[in-house]
């Protein structure tokens, strides 16, 4: 399989690099690119994706398209002009991806493409399986656009998948490294009463999930990439805090959560019980299904 990878030089990014034989990587900076992870691929290509399709000779010899390209929705305060930038970034830049694969007839036959458990919302205890009807906020608003641009390849018998991820966690950045700091001094603690479902995954399963997916024919349509055991909050808490051997008593209450990053606030206190149905029936054996075992390994790094 030769491949072609988005958004390599990102968290999960070089995770997945080094499960592929040499794949192309389209990046906005090939230059700087080539020189950090220049060993893990083949060509490095430049394509900023908010101002078109990609270059044709991208997509030579190219079977699947593993698509990880977007804005961090957790980078600064969600002005408009943030807001923006975070649904450009997938929603165009998926488009102008479709775009070049269907112009260039190329011979793509996979295209793996990133989402997010923000399609599903607020759910409260709701278990949510890949068949679940989306939610009805700003981050459910740019999954449904994002997967229906990637869904668009279906037009050139392209099987899709797109991978709805939970919160990546991993050594060296991630949700994760936001989090230590005020863990490690002793100030960490649930938010609010700590009863949200929070939906989560390592990252090296994350990684391998994306292969998983491209080499499995039957799995068409969303994937929820997540672990199979969701914790609520103040579990996490107590997992993570133990691990640092670090008490965690001190909640963080929503107001004071939305002076500090805004309207992103709603997300870090949104409740989402996300079950990885089509990974399990499709036999996808996790390393790191338990919280405590996976930040035990992250953290040993």
């Amino acid at each position: 399989m030769k491949a072609l990878v988005t958004g390599g030089t990102g968290f999960v990014g070089p995770r997945l690099l080094r499960l592929l034989d040499k794949p192309t990587l389209l990046t906005r900076n090939p230059e700087r690119t080539a020189e950090k992870f220049g060993h893990l691929a083949g060509d490095v290509i430049g394509w900023n994706p908010l101002e078109g399709p990609p270059p044709p000779q991208a997509f030579d010899g190219v079977d699947c398209v593993f698509h990880l390209a977007g804005e961090s929705v957790a980078e600064g305060r969600w002005t408009a002009a943030q807001k923006a930038r975070i649904r450009d970034s997938r929603v165009l830049g998926t488009k102008n991806l479709v775009t070049g694969i269907t112009q260039n007839k190329a011979t793509v036959k996979t295209l793996i493409s990133s989402s997010a458990v923000g399609y599903y919302g607020d759910r409260g205890d709701e278990d949510l399986t890949e068949s679940s009807l989306p939610g009805d906020d700003f981050l459910a608003d740019v999954c449904i656009a994002w997967e229906r641009e990637a869904d668009n390849a279906r037009e050139q018998d392209i099987r899709v998948v797109t991978m709805r991820t939970g919160i990546v966690l991993g050594a060296g950045g991630g949700a994760l490294a936001k989090m230590l700091t005020p863990f490690k001094l002793g100030a960490g603690g649930p938010l609010g009463n700590g009863r949200q479902w929070m939906p989560w995954i390592h990252v090296a399963d994350l990684a391998r999930l994306y292969t998983h997916a491209s080499e499995t024919s039957s799995i068409n349509g969303p994937l929820n990439a997540v672990a199979p055991n969701p914790v609520r909050n103040s579990e996490f808490t107590k997992a993570l805090a133990a691990q640092v051997k670090r008490p965690a008593f001190m909640p963080a209450p929503y107001l004071g959560l939305r002076l500090l990053f805004g309207e992103f606030a709603k997300v870090l206190f949104a409740s989402q019980k996300v079950i990885p149905q089509v990974a399990l029936e499709t036999g996808f054996a996790y390393q790191f299904p338990f919280i405590k075992e996976a930040l035990a390994d992250i953290l040993s790094v």
